[in-house]
């Protein structure tokens, strides 16, 4: 069943360096670089695109050769994009990939701060199905209120919403009893095990999502390569990660996302949106990017 879905997130551009020896200081290093359309939301709309659902993307952009490049990037995969147009810098991310496809990220996040209350409820004026808000609206002082308001006005028509962590450092920073205040009106959250540990205050992941089923109605938390655990009331679940090789896990939990969300507002059951979070988790992972 189509569903019509709006996504609230970042605009940015990823620049994805794999180095492919030492790097040399002072000196040149060769790497493998790529430049594409970047955005933790981004990531989980095409996904959500995937899964046969119409998906509008709201987000802030600056009048740049970036903010083109993402556009069409979304277009290309028949995500609609509502963008708040501003002079300034669309935001951007040099991606820094280890040799076992982890990464470091340097984060500039341009005119994404300036996203503004009323351009997003002009978005949500016309009928949808499903919101999900980008975690780092909330955890960004400039943009909470905005995320906060979007989520209030769909809880308030009756429309399902969440929400994905995104990123463990600025969490610490603004502190998880802020961030669980912003995010306390979605049906289902959305995390890594990092950030589910961090934000339940716990020292593992099932102790951690017993935590956080208590304040959503339904949580799923990824791991990596120890697969994915999920609650929904008193219900659990769990599946494994499926066998792949790990070139760059950039993009690879938002694709799960995705996955489990388009699954779920499909009316898959728990389990089988898990199992199709994998599927999109591994096929992400065997590329440079998030685009897998």
């Amino acid at each position: 069943m189509t569903r019509r879905v709006v996504v609230l997130g970042d605009v940015m551009l990823d620049v994805i360096v794999q180095p492919r020896a030492e790097v040399a200081p002072t000196s040149d290093t060769p790497a493998t670089i790529r430049v594409t359309r970047g955005g933790s939301g981004a990531n989980l709309a095409i996904a959500l695109r995937s899964a046969d659902h119409e998906v509008v993307y709201v987000g802030a952009a600056g009048r740049d050769a970036a903010a083109e490049v993402f556009v069409e990037a979304l277009r290309e995969a028949n995500v609609t994009p509502r963008l708040q147009s501003f002079d300034g810098a669309t935001g951007t991310v040099v991606s820094l990939v280890a040799p076992d496809g982890q990464r470091s990220m340097l984060t500039d996040r341009g005119v994404n701060p300036r996203l503004d209350e009323t351009f997003v409820s002009a978005q949500l004026e016309p009928s949808f199905d499903h919101l999900h808000v980008s975690g780092y609206l909330l955890l960004d002082a400039a943009t909470r209120s905005v995320g906060v308001k979007a989520l209030a006005e769909a809880r308030a028509r009756g429309v399902t919403t969440s929400v994905d962590v995104c990123s463990v450092a600025p969490l610490l920073e603004v502190t998880p009893r802020v961030f669980l205040d912003a995010a306390k009106e979605a049906s289902q959250l959305f995390a890594n095990e990092e950030e589910a540990l961090t934000l339940s205050s716990t020292s593992d992941v099932e102790s951690a999502v017993n935590a956080l089923a208590a304040l959503f109605g339904e949580v799923v938390v990824t791991r990596g390569q120890r697969g994915a655990l999920a609650a929904r009331g008193d219900e659990r679940y769990r599946v494994d990660a499926l066998d792949a090789t790990v070139l760059d896990t950039t993009g690879a939990g938002d694709a799960a996302t995705g996955a489990y969300l388009g699954a779920r507002l499909n009316g898959e059951e728990p389990p089988a949106a898990l199992k199709d979070a994998m599927e999109a988790a591994a096929h992400v992972v065997s590329g440079l990017g998030a685009l897998g």
